[in-house]
């Protein structure tokens, strides 16, 4: 069996078209979906700083691409892509609770809505009432949840995954690795990423 690796962060808005596409990726073509949260600001400060002065001082003809680009894709997976009052978002709480979703059984269905209320409904997922809203609506305990996410094991994993990411050469997000050595970055490559999954599966005969 194939094993597939994403590298994620909510805050960013590539990362929300990937996500509702990386399950059903891996179903199709039958690969171990291992989802491994990250702090990309963490990714950012440590090898890829200009992303910030980018930030800052734009390029007008490619940031308008980029929107463009960003609706285009949208539009293409039938997705409510808005823009977020609160950008960049402190993202460090909820991608903590991946970790707490994870070992519930629920880790997929909270990082959708995690995106989803974010890039779609426009809500500050910084905030404790929006995470704890999300965490609820997938069934986990609100109290339990942010115990969880305040406990220093729950941080340690979040910084052992972005350092694991770092150090294998990424530098954002959402990265797939695919085998652990075949690494694709964004959105737009998860057609690589199933021709690479589907080229390491043994044929079904």
């Amino acid at each position: 069996m194939a094993r597939l690796e994403f590298f994620f962060d909510v805050s960013s808005p590539w990362t929300y078209l990937a996500v509702t596409q990386v399950g059903p990726l891996a179903r199709e073509t039958g690969a171990e979906l291992v989802w491994r949260p990250i702090l990309v600001g963490g990714v950012f400060n440590a090898v890829n700083d200009g992303v910030y002065a980018a930030r800052a001082a734009p390029n007008p003809r490619k940031h308008r691409y980029n929107q463009k680009d960003l609706a285009d894709w949208a539009r293409h997976l039938g997705l409510a892509l808005g823009a977020p009052p609160v950008f960049p978002v402190n993202s460090v709480k909820a991608m903590r609770g991946c970790f707490v979703a994870l070992d519930a059984g629920c880790l997929e269905p909270y990082a959708r809505a995690l995106f989803a209320a974010y890039w779609g409904e426009l809500k500050d997922i910084s905030n404790d009432q929006v995470i704890g809203d999300v965490a609820q609506a997938v069934g986990l305990d609100r109290t339990a949840f942010f115990a969880a996410i305040a406990a220093p094991a729950c941080k340690a994993r979040l910084r052992a995954t972005t350092e694991d990411l770092i150090a294998r050469g990424g530098f954002g997000s959402p990265t797939f690795f695919v085998d652990r050595t075949d690494m694709y970055f964004g959105n737009d490559r998860l057609p690589l990423v199933r021709a690479a999954l589907v080229g390491a599966t043994p044929a079904r005969g």
